[in-house]
């Protein structure tokens, strides 16, 4: 049984797993067909293979690890299910709505533009890169502690663990905390000033520079590059 590796995705699989008396694994990134599954572990130090041996397997799956196969077969069954006695209510003390925004949710999107202290409370050359490429927006907790942005945009060990396709990390050291949370992405992108910050040990592609020249050029760039 797959699950997506979300609070609520985690949530039903524990509970699944007690009812199944069936063996649970997070965090996943890889399933073989003889259900071995592979997940990161130790703050995404070490990669490691794991497997259920009681129950039917009840595995979380991080986004963006898995591409989707296409659909084979008939339609699937639909069974309805009685969910029973609902526990008691919450009670609601006030509503807010919350701010649209076209970009995708941080742990499932595809692309991230995160930025740390060397934005220097400035979050627009981020924000435009992001915009440029469809991407989520991320942060390092220097800058979410700052008040530059939201909590919810923190990348890191007490942030949100992301894993996209591309991850661009602009004016962020790369400390142990915020790798945790970034460095099982498939192709990081690192721009930062300092030519020793220990983000460029895992990054791909390093750019030495400052983020607020090399973002507009980079998203200017990309805009030209669509519009043609």
């Amino acid at each position: 049984m797959l699950l997506p590796n979300t609070g609520e995705g985690k949530e039903i699989a524990a509970r699944v797993g007690i009812k199944l008396s069936s063996g649970v694994i997070t965090d996943a990134i890889g399933i073989a067909p003889d259900l071995t599954v592979t997940k990161p572990v130790l703050a995404g130090s070490y990669t490691v293979t794991a497997r259920a041996v009681h129950g039917i397997p009840v595995v979380t799956v991080k986004p963006n690890s898995i591409d989707p196969a296409e659909p084979t077969g008939g339609a699937p069954e639909v069974v309805a299910l009685d969910a029973g006695e609902p526990g008691p209510a919450a009670r609601v003390t006030g509503t807010a709505a919350k701010p649209a925004s076209r970009r995708p949710a941080l742990q499932e999107a595809r692309i991230v533009v995160a930025g740390g202290r060397g934005v220097d409370g400035d979050f627009g050359p981020v924000e435009e890169l992001a915009d440029a490429l469809g991407a989520a927006v991320g942060a390092s907790r220097a800058a979410t502690d700052a008040g530059w942005i939201g909590h919810d945009a923190q990348v890191g060990q007490t942030g949100t663990t992301v894993s996209p396709q591309l991850y661009v990390s602009a004016g962020i050291s790369g400390a142990i905390q915020q790798k945790a949370g970034m460095q099982t992405s498939t192709v990081i992108v690192a721009v930062n000033k300092d030519e020793d910050a220990p983000v460029f040990e895992i990054a791909d592609f390093g750019i030495v520079g400052d983020l607020a020249t090399v973002l507009p050029q980079a998203a200017a760039e990309i805009r030209r590059r669509r519009s043609e």
